[in-house]
């Protein structure tokens, strides 16, 4: 497989569990917890996509936060989407914000990802390579 083809089903892969994460279904007891589980659960997808395009891909700094900042907007788009389709099947209408909500929230989730992933790989980028043995 070639490495354009593997880096966007990496990041197709990273995007749905984003979007499952989204979507688990939430006990309504103690809900903080439940929100904490799912930022970790983020988090650990986060970090093992840039692992991955680092030191399994050896990709650059730039091209690591690109291919995760793709990852993300995937998940936030498909979030968009099934609150789309809530709000729709709630109100039999889809109001002008839900259209703008399939562009921002990829963008909202997508800007602060390319910058964290870019950060933390032009740290790892510094670092012996060992550490990628790990």
């Amino acid at each position: 497989m070639t490495t354009s083809r593997r880096w966007l089903i990496a990041a197709l892969v990273a995007g749905i569990a984003y979007l499952l994460i989204g979507r688990f279904p939430v006990p309504p007891t103690n809900l903080q917890a439940w929100r904490l589980a799912a930022w970790a659960a983020s988090g650990v997808v986060f970090a093992v996509h840039i692992w991955n395009e680092h030191f399994r891909e050896r990709q650059t700094p730039v091209r690591t936060a690109i291919h995760t900042a793709v990852g993300v907007a995937i998940g936030g788009f498909g979030l968009a989407v099934f609150g789309l389709i809530h709000s729709y099947n709630a109100t039999s209408a889809i109001g002008p914000l839900w259209l703008l909500a399939l562009v921002a929230w990829p963008a909202v989730t997508a800007i602060p990802a390319f910058i964290a992933a870019f950060v933390a790989t032009s740290i790892l980028a510094r670092m012996p390579r060992a550490m990628g043995r790990l």
